[in-house]
């Protein structure tokens, strides 16, 4: 089984200087996975946090940082069909009286169309979603 990473890993290991391979290798070490992908809706997340940047400095370690991410893990686009599951379980879980952040449900549904969990600091949104794998990281 391959893993999604949420944007909240890299930021995480972004704020402690933490290298993408290194990452990386000690996920794939300590959870037996050696696929990785992020979903096109995490580079919206990460790239948002680049404009944001408080100083020229760092905007320029953030870019650099991404760079790196997106030069090693695979990003892959959201589709119609991931689009149409979306729909039909953010329908559910509304009549249910869940609500789920549009880009956490999105980036999960990514995670469920390739059958791969999700690894991720927001265990709580994603563990919303039914039949997704989460790894708390």
């Amino acid at each position: 089984m391959g893993l999604v990473l949420d944007s909240s890993v890299l930021i995480a290991a972004e704020r402690e200087k933490r290298p993408v391979s290194q990452l990386l290798a000690s996920l794939s070490a300590e959870h037996s996975e050696t696929e990785f992908l992020l979903s096109s809706i995490s580079v919206m997340e990460l790239e948002h946090g680049w404009h944001r940047a408080n100083t020229p400095e760092a905007a320029l370690k953030r870019r650099r940082y991404l760079d790196e991410v997106f030069a090693i893990i695979p990003v892959e686009p959201f589709t119609r069909e991931m689009g149409a599951l979306a729909a039909k379980i953010d329908a559910e879980m509304r009549k249910a009286g869940l609500v789920i952040a549009t880009a956490d449900l999105l980036i999960g549904i990514t995670a469920l169309h390739y059958g791969y969990a999700i690894g991720t600091r927001n265990v709580r949104h994603f563990n919303m979603i039914p039949g997704l794998k989460v790894l708390p990281l």
